[in-house]
């Protein structure tokens, strides 16, 4: 690599790919003195030993100028082969729009051609028709005219003497067979006689044209005695002679006479030679058709009927001896006509089998075609699809549509949004983009991040397991005690008030060995979430109801549960040991909304039991069981383990404790798994009592630790061996949860101000919930966002598992929020700070207490209803006039009581004139501070004077009415 004499320093540095200080040390270390700045120049001699020392490096700088060179080449011919690619492409579909035209011309010209063919041909039928009838019509009048001369002729050939037929006969020699048709024997016969009066000679002349045939001779000469006359005479008429009728085939093809054959006449026309016959196209007469014929035989009469007979007969004979001459065939019989139809059968048989055949192969081709189309159409339409999450970034999506983040980033600013390569983009944006890009986009949720397919658990692999039963109904109607007496404990001690807050998981053994999984589930109504929670994992929902009350909202709402999961129940009446208890009146109203019990022809088993003195629960866990073996439950325990989040608190001592059903498969202690956008590593594992355990099976409620967060309630914990794939699942999910969190912060924009103010300003109150476990905080939640009205609103700026922190107290004091602790309690260290920032925080352990503070609350911020009450009524009865003071209204109280400080207005004819406060209020000479009824007064206004009499002057003040939500 040369270098130019006179290069500056930094040049050379940059051309070598080395520092600066390095060829200054090495040129220092050379003896040559070098300035230590970039625009330093270094002699020949310097070059020299600078490339000598640094060959190496420039040959590697050479390389990767070559490298780079080579790539740019090949990218400028990558876009060069694009550009012709798409070329290519327009020029093919310009061509195929071409062809297609040029199809659709030819489709419509070929249908125009067939269409004036159809209509010529049309026209063609109608003139051949048109011709068909003149022809008819003038062979009917030629034969009336014929018949008529036929009938003229008979009549002079009545009074003429009969000719022996031997006088002019002459003996003959044979003659060849003509090559005609059987039936132009009787043809040339009658033409004959039709010629007979032009033409003397043609008799002779055909009777030398005779057959081998004695009896052919002798009709010949017949025909000769009856044509032959005297010159001068008329011929003798003996009348017809009918020979017999002769079944006429159909004509043999017509063969044109050549034209060299001279000899052959036309039709119609006279013989060339004495000795020739005239000669008939097969199947006519000469000037005479078969019709004709006949008609002439029948006038002639049927007298010699037997000998035509036996003329028809050797006529027969002579005409096969004539097709003989044409064409041999052999004589066909019974046998081979039999074995002939057989073997047609069998032809069609194989034939219709053969197609068969290739029907069934023709078919099964099309269906394959059909299945490859479809799949290529569907590969093709996926290919059009993009799935993704919402909030991807400008690299990835650029990286699902398979062009630069560069394009994306150009395109965005073409949109006018201003974005870089690592921001993530909102879902409109990623749908606009995509849509210029012609794609489809599904965005994926949370949920549809998977980390692996179902298994699908073989049938022999499955195992019986215990079932998991869900205890629901109203508040108060003894779920609870139900629960204490089949644990032989007391949960509801527990229980703030005596009221179950929270769904609580536990695995009871029975007398018998067998076991059942219970979930019991709050009543109150803040709970829906929870007690729908616990129908979706339940197989048999335990309906409790009190005898001595109602079917109650919750019970309702735990039926429509229940219905909607498809899970079926068992009916416990409770409370019945009361004196008051009326069990019908509970399964009336159950049958009123669709549960009928089978001692009322149901399908639903009912039991009457008391939880508090432990009546008929025996009774009750055997129809429970009954229920569940109808079910079948079983489960494949040898799998990865699938559960369900129950619960989700924060332990001081155990860290994030949840509660897991466990649906599928076996837990174990060191499992990792993925539950919502968490993931973890089994680190313990504990029952509802708290002792530790080391595996759960299917139906088996645990407390489980090692979450890096809560979960929500809900969420699907599955164990998996791949731990990196779990892992990406969790990051993807959490991305995703954060980026909506984000986006869900609103900031205040001029139109939101102005909207509320059109409303008269919203009220808002700001809420930071803290419970002690998820499905509380869901409940609470929900209950207080239920409150919130046109007027005022609760907005919840932040909501947690666990104890109140000082990041929580220094949130509520920037936001002028309020706290609202839920079952948790407020520690020392926090309590000071609360303290110094005078933050308002309020502690609740039942979730009625704090719903119904928070309603006071929003109510309070209400705008009061403020209406106008009529405290007096004064009639103006004379008015005076004083100098040093104006007009004086002199006044009389008709009703009420007036006072000085009252509003006022004046009514005029029924309208009002003023309104405003009273100047003085005197009665005689002295100030007064009220008059009432029946009194006199002297009333002066401020910024009025102008009375008259009969003045009504109404006094008023205004009442606000505290507003309540209806």
């Amino acid at each position: 690599m040369a270098v130019a004499s006179g290069n500056k320093l930094f040049k050379v540095a940059s051309q070598l790919n080395i520092g600066k200080e390095t060829i200054i040390e090495f040129l220092q270390s050379k003896g040559f003195t070098v300035e230590n700045k970039p625009t330093a120049s270094l002699s020949d001699e310097m070059m020299d030993l600078v490339m000598e020392k640094y060959s190496k490096e420039a040959k590697l700088v050479e390389k990767q100028r070559e490298k780079i060179e080579k790539h740019k080449a090949v990218s400028r011919r990558s876009d060069v082969a694009v550009s012709l690619r798409s070329k290519e492409q327009e020029r093919l579909a310009e061509i195929a729009a071409r062809d297609e035209a040029e199809r659709l011309e030819r489709e419509r010209i070929d249908k125009e051609r067939l269409e004036r063919e159809k209509a010529e041909r049309a026209a063609r039928e109608q003139l051949e028709r048109e011709r068909l009838e003149r022809e008819a019509a003038k062979k009917a009048q030629e034969d009336a005219l014929r018949q008529e001369e036929l009938a003229k002729q008979a009549k002079e050939q009545a009074v003429q003497p009969v000719v022996k037929e031997e006088a002019i006969v002459e003996p003959v020699a044979e003659a060849e067979v003509p090559t005609q048709q059987v039936e132009s024997a009787s043809e040339t016969t009658a033409e004959v006689s039709d010629e007979a009066g032009t033409d003397q000679d043609s008799g002779g002349d055909d009777a030398t044209e005779t057959d081998a045939d004695g009896t052919k001779k002798k009709r010949r000469r017949r025909k000769n005695v009856v044509m032959t006359t005297e010159p001068g005479q008329m011929p003798q008429l003996r009348g017809l002679t009918v020979l017999g009728k002769i079944d006429i085939a159909p004509p043999r093809p017509h063969h044109s006479p050549k034209k060299a054959d001279k000899n052959v006449p036309q039709r119609g026309a006279a013989p060339a030679d004495k000795n020739q016959k005239p000669v008939a196209k097969p199947g006519f007469t000469i000037g005479q058709s078969v019709e004709e014929e006949d008609d002439e035989l029948k006038l002639r009469g049927r007298k010699k009927l037997g000998k035509g007979t036996d003329v028809k007969k050797k006529i027969a004979k002579d005409a096969s001896k004539k097709k003989a001459s044409k064409s041999v065939r052999d004589s066909i019989s019974e046998v081979d006509v039999d074995k002939a139809i057989r073997q047609t059968l069998a032809g069609m048989e194989d034939d219709a089998a053969a197609r068969s055949r290739s029907k069934i192969k023709q078919k099964k081709k099309t269906e394959r075609e059909e299945k490859e189309q479809r799949r290529l159409d569907e590969l093709e339409r996926e290919s059009g699809i993009l799935r993704l999450t919402e909030f991807v970034t400008t690299a990835e999506l650029a990286n699902f549509i398979g062009v630069t983040p560069a394009e994306i980033i150009t395109k965005c600013f073409s949109l006018g949004l201003m974005v870089s390569i690592n921001q993530r983009l909102d879902k409109d944006t990623i749908q606009l983009i995509a849509d210029d890009y012609q794609y489809q986009v599904e965005f994926i949720t949370e949920k549809d991040i998977d980390v692996e397919e179902e298994i699908v658990d073989e049938p022999e692999t499955l195992k019986p397991r215990p079932p998991i039963v869900t205890i629901m109904g109203h508040v108060d109607h003894g779920k609870t005690s139900l629960l204490d007496y089949i644990r032989r404990a007391n949960v509801v001690a527990g229980e703030a008030g005596g009221i179950t807050q929270h769904i609580g998981a536990y695995k009871v053994e029975l007398p018998n060995g067998k076991s059942i999984a219970f979930l019991d589930t709050p009543g109150h109504e803040a709970f829906t979430a929870m007690r729908a929670r616990g129908a979706q994992v339940t197989d048999v929902v335990v309906l409790v109801s009190a005898a001595d009350d109602n079917v109650m909202p919750q019970t309702l709402e735990a039926i429509s549960h229940a219905q909607a999961a498809n899970v079926p129940m068992v009916v416990a009446i409770n409370k019945v040991d009361k004196e008051d208890a009326k069990p019908d009146r509970v399964k009336q109203q159950l049958a009123d909304h669709g549960v009928l019990v089978e001692e009322w022809g149901g399908k639903y088993q009912c039991a009457e039991i008391s939880a508090k003195k432990g009546l008929n629960i025996e009774n009750l866990l055997d129809k429970i069981l009954l229920e569940s073996e109808l079910l079948e439950l079983k489960a494949n325990p040898d799998r990865p383990a699938r559960g369900t989040v129950i619960e989700a608190h924060v332990d001081k001592g155990k860290g994030n404790v949840v509660t897991i059903m466990v649906q599928k498969g076996t837990m174990r202690v060191g499992d990792v798994f993925l539950c919502g956008q968490f993931f973890g590593r089994v680190r313990a594992m504990f029952d509802e009592r708290g002792n530790r355990v080391e595996e759960a099976g299917p139906s088996t409620p645990v407390q489980v630790t090692g979450f890096e967060g809560l979960p929500e309630s809900g969420d699907i914990l599955t164990v998996s061996n791949d731990e990196a794939s779990l892992r990406e699942a969790s990051i993807q999910r959490q991305i995703l949860r954060r980026e909506q969190q984000l986006r869900q912060v609103k900031h205040v924009t001029l139109d939101d101000i102005s909207a509320q103010i059109k409303q008269g300003g919203v009220k808002e109150l700001r809420l930071i919930i803290k419970t002690d476990v998820s499905g509380s905080m869901e409940a609470l939640t929900d209950s207080l966002l239920k409150l919130s009205r046109d007027e005022v609103k609760v907005n919840i700026l932040y909501r947690a598992v666990g104890s109140i922190t000082e990041s929580d107290v220094m949130l509520a004091s920037a936001s002028d929020a309020i706290i609202v602790g839920f079952q948790v309690q407020l520690p020392a260290s926090v309590r000071k700070i609360v303290e110094r920032e005078q933050v308002d925080v309020r502690l609740y352990s039942i979730i009625y207490d704090a719903i119904n503070e928070v309603k006071l609350a929003l109510e309070g911020m209400l705008s009061p209803d403020i209406k106008e009450e009529v405290t007096a009524r004064v009639e103006v009865r004379q008015v005076f006039k004083i100098s040093r003071l104006g007009q004086v209204a002199g006044c009389y109280v008709l009703s009420g009581t007036i006072n000085r400080n009252d509003k006022i207005r004046i009514m005029r004819n029924g309208f009002e004139i003023y309104k405003g406060t009273i100047q003085s209020l005197k009665r005689v000479k002295d100030d007064a501070k009220e008059v009432h009824e029946g009194f006199e007064c002297g009333i002066t206004m401020n910024n009025f004077n102008d009375y008259e009499e009969h003045d009504i002057i109404e006094a008023y003040k205004i009442v606000e009415t505290k507003r309540k939500f209806s």
